[in-house]
């Protein structure tokens, strides 16, 4: 049984990236494609896709526009396709299943596609009438990380990490007792951490939410997060988003 998706994105190179990879998704079959909004709307009230690759910034209607013209019984599994990071958080506040930066890697859309299979395995958001994927095991956020150590591995646990800092094909796992070395580019890592605890706050950090205590006005135009040890981390990120992201992360921490 095959996921009937839809591609929408205004760049014709976009679409071909993703029917390039999607190709390779044996139970993922294109049965639209669109480059604008309103076009968007019309094929997925026509075809009723399972799922919808959408780019946020097209012509007359954009991905957020999209999803809320849509009626409740009528909206797919959606996964926001785009190259800005500053608007995660409104994705998944419309219950968006992901959020793929561009350009992505064909992990990283695969990744995208397990998640939408563990989505449409749940019969209480599946409506009537929509085709289910094959059933997968459901795909948990990463809880640790396998670190080499010499003859050893270490599996450092997400919550005792501080933050994580890119370095070329590798990331810097920062701890209170040290450091750890990952070989993982960190916009792979991004996908898998829980956006509930983690936030890419810069293009080479991203930072456990709950080990933040302030954010911190510097420079004209620049902000720092601090860290419950004091330590002070560039962020590039709107200030306000992230405000709102350790409000929400204060709430899920037991």
């Amino acid at each position: 049984m095959s996921i009937r998706t839809v591609v929408v994105d205004d760049e014709p190179p976009a679409r071909n990236r993703l029917r390039k990879f999607l190709a390779l998704e044996p139970d993922v079959e294109i049965v639209g494609e669109c480059d604008n909004g309103p076009a968007a709307i019309a094929c997925i009230r026509t075809q009723r896709p399972d799922l919808v690759f959408l780019d946020l910034h097209m012509p007359q209607a954009g991905g957020f526009e999209v999803v809320r013209a849509l009626p409740a019984d009528q909206l797919p599994a959606i996964v926001f396709v785009t190259a800005h990071d500053q608007h995660a958080v409104e994705a998944f506040e419309v219950e968006a299943t992901d959020y793929l930066l561009k350009p992505f890697t064909r992990a990283r859309l695969q990744e995208a596609v397990r998640r939408v299979r563990q989505r449409l395995q749940v019969p209480a958001s599946t409506p009537a009438g929509r085709t289910t994927a094959t059933a997968e095991p459901p795909l948990p956020w990463l809880n640790r990380f396998a670190v080499k150590d010499g003859s050893q591995t270490l599996f450092l646990r997400t919550q005792d990490v501080d933050y994580i800092e890119a370095a070329a094909n590798y990331v810097v796992l920062c701890t209170p007792k040290g450091n750890h070395v990952l070989r993982e580019t960190l916009r792979n890592l991004e996908g898998s951490l829980s956006p509930a605890s983690f936030l890419r706050i810069s293009r080479s950090v991203i930072v456990n939410l709950d080990r933040v205590n302030a954010i911190r006005s510097g420079a004209p135009g620049e902000w720092q997060v601090v860290l419950h040890d004091g330590r002070e981390l560039l962020m590039t990120r709107g200030w306000k988003e992230v405000q709102e992201r350790l409000k929400y992360s204060a709430a899920q921490t037991p």
